[in-house]
This record gives C-alpha cells, sequence and structure tokens, in this order.
C-alpha cells in the first residue's frame, strides 16, 4: 500500500514542475521583447487575465502559508543599514499592519554606531501592548552594518533571504495574491529592473527604465495591471531613493500620485523629510 504521505508529495512535485514549465515559457516569450539590457520594457501584448481582490479585504491564512507548528506568532526578522533604509519593506509593513495584527519592534545592532531618530521610530508607536500570543505576525528590523538587507524567518530550515527585492517579493506574498505564470514573471521582471537598474544603474539605464515605465503605464493604472503589486512599490521606493522622481515622464508622475495617496506610501514620505 502506499504511503498516503508519499502520494501527497509526488502530487506537489507535479504540481511544481507544471508550474516550472509555465514559467519557463512566460520568460522565453518575456526575453524576447527585451534585446538589450537599457532596452524599453514591451508589454504591449501581454494580456492580464488575473483577478486578483484588492488588498483591503480580509487577510489570509498566514497559518497555510507559512506553516504550523512553530508557535502561535510567527516572526519576521529584518537586518537593513540605515545608510541606505529599505524603504519598499517599510511601506509593506505598513500594508501588512492594515491586514493582520503585527507586533512591529526596531533596534540597533553594536555594530552601528548611530541611527537617525526617524529611522528609529520607523514603524511609530504601538500604542497598545497586548500579550504576545494576540498577535498574528511578529515584524523586527534591525539597523545593522549589513551590505544588503537580510530577512530570517522562524521556520529554523528556511535559509536566510537577500536583497530588498527578495524581502519584499517574500512579504507581499503574505496577501495571498494569486497570479498566472506571465503576471508573476511581469512583475518579477519590474522588481529586478527596479533594484538593479533604477535603483542601481547608470544613468542611461535609468532613461530607459523611466521610458519603459511611462510607455506601461499610459496603458494600465499600475506596472503589472490594475492590481497595485510588489512591482509598484519596489519601483516607487527606488525614485524616491535616486532623485528621480522630478524628472519622470507624465504618465510615471501620475502614478506615483497614486501611490502617495496611500497611506503606506504618505508615512515613509513623511519619514524621508
Amino acid at each position: 500500500e502506499v504511503d498516503p504521505s508519499l502520494q501527497a508529495l509526488e502530487s506537489r512535485q507535479e504540481e511544481i514542475l507544471k508550474r516550472l514549465y509555465e514559467l519557463k515559457s512566460a520568460v522565453d516569450g518575456l526575453s524576447k521583447m527585451i534585446q538589450t539590457p537599457d532596452a524599453d520594457v514591451d508589454v504591449t501584448n501581454i494580456i492580464q487575465t488575473d483577478e486578483c481582490s484588492p488588498l483591503t479585504t480580509n487577510g489570509a491564512d498566514l497559518d497555510l502559508m507559512l506553516g504550523k507548528g512553530y508557535g502561535a506568532l510567527k516572526d519576521v526578522v529584518i537586518n537593513a543599514n540605515p545608510s541606505l533604509p529599505p524603504l519598499s519593506l517599510l511601506v509593506l509593513h505598513s500594508l501588512l499592519c492594515e491586514r493582520y495584527k503585527i507586533l512591529s519592534a526596531v533596534h540597533t545592532h553594536s555594530s552601528v554606531k548611530s541611527v537617525p531618530e526617524n529611522l528609529l521610530k520607523c514603524f511609530g508607536e504601538q500604542t497598545k501592548k497586548q500579550p504576545r500570543h494576540e498577535y498574528q505576525l511578529g515584524f523586527t528590523l534591525i539597523w545593522k552594518d549589513v551590505p544588503k538587507p537580510q530577512m530570517k524567518f522562524s521556520i529554523q530550515t528556511m535559509c536566510p533571504i537577500e536583497g530588498e527585492g527578495n524581502i519584499a517579493r517574500f512579504l507581499f506574498s503574505l496577501f495571498g495574491q494569486k497570479y498566472n505564470a506571465v503576471t508573476s514573471t511581469l512583475i518579477d521582471s519590474w522588481v529586478d529592473i527596479a533594484i538593479f537598474q533604477l535603483k542601481e544603474g547608470s544613468s542611461k539605464e535609468k532613461g530607459a527604465v523611466l521610458r519603459a515605465m511611462n510607455a506601461a503605464l499610459g496603458k494600465t493604472t499600475w506596472l503589472a495591471g490594475n492590481e497595485l503589486t510588489v512591482a509598484d512599490i519596489v519601483a516607487w521606493c527606488a525614485l524616491q531613493q535616486t532623485g528621480s522622481a522630478n524628472a519622470a515622464p507624465a504618465n510615471v508622475q501620475k502614478w506615483m500620485k497614486s501611490c502617495e495617496n496611500l497611506a503606506p506610501f504618505s508615512s515613509v514620505m513623511k519619514l524621508l523629510k
């Protein structure tokens, strides 16, 4: 008799292989659109077929997404350098606070001599102190001398996640949004473009990205369709940190205002002042 757990594992492996095949097909299609690292992203033929629930709906099941058996409270711990604060993670923290009961904390590691007061209070004041078990998610930010943001999760077997873009993807997944393979790949592409070209690239690359964003936002409200995604969050934060916001073309300017009309973005704007 076949072990039910083995059958479940085989079924899950088949589902993962199917998903990987879909992603490979999507990546192959998108790669043909980008001829050089500086080229505009052509999203003319990408059709948005996902039906996504707004981020203001009821929270997803954290036990289902993060696993059970690790205590009542799931803990996310992020190390970040205060010299280049990961703004997208602060926006995502605010969005998560709208959905879940978050136990937030900010600490300073001994490797950092001083941290600006606004960064020490970047999560605001947690007015109601409740017993730990009444929270759904623990979110701890440690200002530390690290080359890039690092995230550890309470599941002991999980490898640390490095890089602002990768951590942002993980945090956004906690909203339980589901996308098809094409849209998922498009979102990932925008996140990488925002980090590696808009934030860290040459002036030529930044100009190419702004043109690509302007073209995309001439067709849809948000970068990957008609719903806010992690791509919008990371790209908006990259624009703020590179000082490119004021030089952005018309569609990008309009999109930025749409972002800033949302409370989590406006709270980060206050942090920057």
